[in-house]
Formats: C-alpha cells, sequence, structure tokens
C-alpha cells in the first residue's frame, strides 16, 4: 500500500530554484520520448543516442558503447576538488503496457515499468544544469548512464571497463523513483537500503510411470512439492530471526498428463537477504535441504545456484549528507521517510562496493491522478513532477559534496 504523506505538486514545485523548474518541460518532452520507445538491457541504441546527442549539445565529450550501450560523461569544474559520480539506468522491461497515455509505448511487449526513463531524464536535466553553473561547484561531476539494471546487469561490466577511473571517483549517488512513497517523498537510509538478488533452479529427477502403479515409480512432482515446503524452514527454522531472508519459489513444472506421474520437475526461485555474509551459507543450506529430501525417496537432482546482485548498501556519510539535502528540498518532518527498506535488489549494488555512496528513493506516486500502480506492472506510471525534485536533489548533493579541497 502506498504511504500517504502529505504534499502536494505546488509544494514540491515551490521547493526547486528558478533555473529547475524551468527544465521542466523538458524533463517531461525526455521522459516521454523514453517511455514511447523502450529498449531492452544492452539494445538501449536509441537511448544512448538521444543522450549522447543531447549532452554534445551542452557541451560535453561523451563515451559511448560503454559495456555495449553505456554513456559516460564528465564535467570539471576548473577547480580542485573531489570526483562526485551520478548514476542512472536507462533500460525498459519486457512487459505489454495496458495504459492508454499518449506517451504509450509504442514497441509491442516492451515498456518502461520502473520509471528508468524518468532516472535517464532527470541525470540529463542534471547535465543540463551542470553546464550552465559550473561555478556552483568545485572538483569533477562524472554522469554515468548505464544499460542493462533490470538484467542480467550493466553495472559490473561498466565498471570493469573503467568507469569509476580517470579521473578515480571518490563517492557515487543514485536515485530510484518510488511509487510505494508519495510524490515528495525521500526514502534514504544508512546501510543496506535493498536486499542481495540470488537465483536458483532446482530440477528433480524421478522415474515415471503409470497413474495407478505408484509403487514402479519415484514421483517427481511429489519430490518436488516437498522440496517447495521444506524451502520455507531455511528462514523459519534455521535463520535468525532478526536478520531478514526471504525465499521464495516462483517457478514448477512437472507432469504430462492426469494419470501419469511425473519422471522429472524443475523449480526456480529468488532468494534475498541483507547481510553479505548470508551469501556463502544460503546456497550451502538449500542444497542440504534438497539433497536430503531426493535421497530420502531415491531421486536425483541438480541446483544451479547464480549471485545476481549484492545487497545496496549506503556508506553512512553519504546517507547523511542525501538526508541532509532532503530535509531542505522536501517538506519537512514529514516527507522524509527514514530507513526505508526493500526486499527488492538493484545493481548500483556492485558500485557500492567499489565506492562509498548512497542510493536513495524519491517517492513517485500520486494517489488523486491514479498513478499508484506498482513497479513493474503493465499499467505502472509516475507523477512527473517528480522529475524535477530528482534534479534538484541531484544538484544539491553536488553542491554539498563537491566543495574545494
Amino acid at each position: 500500500m502506498v504511504n500517504t504523506l502529505p504534499t502536494s505538486r505546488r509544494a514540491v514545485q515551490d521547493s526547486l530554484r528558478p533555473a529547475v523548474q524551468a527544465l521542466q518541460t523538458e524533463l517531461v518532452t525526455w521522459r516521454r520520448q523514453f517511455h514511447q520507445h523502450p529498449e531492452l538491457g544492452f539494445r538501449e541504441v536509441n537511448t544512448a543516442a538521444v543522450v549522447t546527442e543531447q549532452l554534445r549539445a551542452w557541451g560535453y565529450e561523451p563515451q559511448t558503447g560503454i559495456a555495449q550501450t553505456g554513456v559516460v560523461a564528465t564535467l570539471s569544474s576548473g577547480r580542485p576538488g573531489p570526483v562526485l559520480a551520478l548514476r542512472a539506468d536507462m533500460d525498459a522491461l519486457p512487459i505489454q503496457e495496458l495504459n492508454t497515455v499518449p506517451y504509450r509505448s509504442r514497441i509491442d511487449g516492451v515498456m518502461h515499468a520502473c520509471g528508468h526513463d524518468g532516472h535517464t531524464a532527470i541525470l540529463l536535466g542534471v547535465a543540463r544544469y551542470l553546464a550552465a553553473h559550473r561555478e556552483s561547484f568545485a572538483g569533477t561531476v562524472k554522469l554515468i548512464f548505464q544499460p542493462a539494471e533490470e538484467g542480467p546487469g550493466g553495472a559490473k561490466p561498466m565498471i570493469e571497463a573503467g568507469v569509476l577511473e580517470h579521473p578515480k571517483v571518490d563517492a557515487i549517488l543514485g536515485l530510484h523513483l518510488w511509487n510505494d512513497l508519495p510524490l515528495g517523498a525521500v526514502g534514504v537510509k544508512s546501510g543496506p537500503l535493498m536486499a542481495a538478488s540470488d537465483f536458483f533452479d532446482i530440477t528433480i529427477q524421478g522415474r515415471g510411470g503409470h497413474g495407478a502403479k505408484p509403487q514402479q515409480t519415484i514421483d517427481a512432482l511429489v519430490i518436488a512439492a516437498q522440496v517447495v515446503t521444506v524451502l520455507q524452514t531455511l528462514v523459519a527454522r534455521q535463520m535468525d530471526p532478526l536478520e531478514p531472508v526471504v525465499v521464495t519459489v516462483g517457478q514448477f513444472q512437472a507432469g504430462t498428463a492426469r494419470n501419469v506421474i511425473a519422471d522429472n520437475a524443475t523449480l526456480g526461485g529468488t532468494i534475498r537477504y541483507f547481510n553479505p555474509a548470508l551469501a556463502p551459507q544460503l546456497p550451502e543450506r538449500l542444497e542440504t535441504l534438497v539433497a536430503g529430501i531426493c535421497a530420502a525417496q531415491g531421486a536425483h537432482y541438480r541446483l544451479d545456484y547464480r549471485h545476481l546482485y549484492p545487497p545496496v548498501i549506503n556508506a553512512p556519510e553519504l546517507a547523511a549528507l542525501v538526508r541532509e539535502v532532503a530535509q531542505v528540498v522536501v517538506e519537512t518532518p514529514s516527507g522524509m521517510v527514514p530507513n526505508c527498506q526493500t526486499m527488492g535488489g538493484e545493481d548500483m549494488a556492485f558500485f557500492l562496493q567499489e565506492v562509498p555512496g548512497c542510493y536513495f528513493f524519491l517517492g513517485s506516486a500520486n494517489p488523486d491522478l491514479a498513478l499508484t500502480y506498482p513497479h513493474h506492472h503493465p499499467c505502472f506510471d509516475f507523477d512527473e513532477t517528480a522529475l524535477g525534485l530528482g534534479v534538484e536533489m541531484f544538484i544539491r548533493c553536488i553542491e554539498h559534496y563537491c566543495q574545494p579541497c
């Protein structure tokens, strides 16, 4: 359910400096252009081209083709100071849009259902503002437009390509438009903000046969059903109850006919957790449970366990910076949401493993306009007033962090 903190579109607009308010029309135009032409991970060719064209028009010399479709632009103030990176993700999702808005997706089966079109527009807005206001900061700002956050992950290959070097980044910030919070709210937390995202696939091999002669078979379906049930004890009886862990089995395939006992069954699921120390433990404990059940029934199994994204862990000093800025920008205290967390995953985590930083949530829901659908829903949309607020938050963070050495 959406948290209904009091705010209004006018209050948000009034919190923005005039130069950012003046960007609102362009922010909406960019966002809707990206929304109409969504692209999946590592295929963001048109999106990257638009980003590159705009950056060059403002005097930047962007690097393109990083991790296939990533774009990076660097702006120096001409004065010594730290290097601060800002990151936005560009990719869309394989979802058929059901909205009837004029800017709905024109690509069948693909839509921006998570707000990445807004993230890209916000970072473009920051780029435009900074190009005209170099005097507002010292040091260097690096703008990272990243592909493939939704999978298989673009942050890690961008890091491997050297985006945190030349010049070496001292800190990094990112934001996520968030429909679990109302327009005008900011959610920021020191330490774990988003969970690690692990995936697993289990194949159970039994021996099929006639449904009337179970004694001749090893029923893979029944064994898989036991695995689904017992996997919940991984959290309920093997983990510290004060240590958040979620195990979800989201896929189960078995059987070909009503009167045939299944020869094999496959399960697919995800495990989420905040504590990085659990990363080596969870696959071991999961396999112990699966192996025990299969051995007891005479079945064989194959387990494929993948660590997709680590947890998003914010550095205390950067979280404090974002919190300080938010307290100035948003309606306080009602607009501040401390200790905001989710079991969702994000590959911003890889950047935060390399340099200190902060990832935060920017409220974008507006019940008055029926803009409350959750992320990854085919009717997802958000209040575009949040775009200007995102630009203002980033600019103020730059001004606070990028002080002369």
